[in-house]
């Protein structure tokens, strides 16, 4: 079990741009921002990352795979922060408003 720090500061730090974070993997994770070499590669259009997972995201823009589905209408996409805010369409949710004028997005 990971033990909280008492005062809330962050662990580890990368020397290259300062990024801080809890854990030891994270950091290893962040370092490869850093390194010239992409560990993935498209074998369709050569797009180059560092995780395995952005990777797969990538895919789907090929292979057309649509994992979230709208369901009050036929809205699809695939990543979920996509449907996310599409949703705010059905909810009425507007993030920012203007004091100067009425309009809202």
């Amino acid at each position: 079990m990971r033990k909280h720090n008492d005062k809330g500061k962050r662990l580890y730090t990368c020397e290259v741009c300062g990024y801080a974070c809890y854990l030891s993997g994270s950091l290893k994770t962040h370092m490869r921002k850093h390194k010239e070499k992409r560990l993935y590669t498209c074998e369709v259009c050569g797009y180059a990352c560092n995780l395995s997972g952005s990777l797969k995201t990538h895919m789907r823009i090929h292979t057309g795979e649509r994992l979230c589905t709208c369901e009050m209408g036929g809205y699809t996409c695939n990543l979920s922060g996509s449907l996310k805010t599409h949703m705010r369409i059905h909810k009425g949710k507007r993030l920012y408003t203007f004091e100067v004028c009425v309009y809202a997005c």
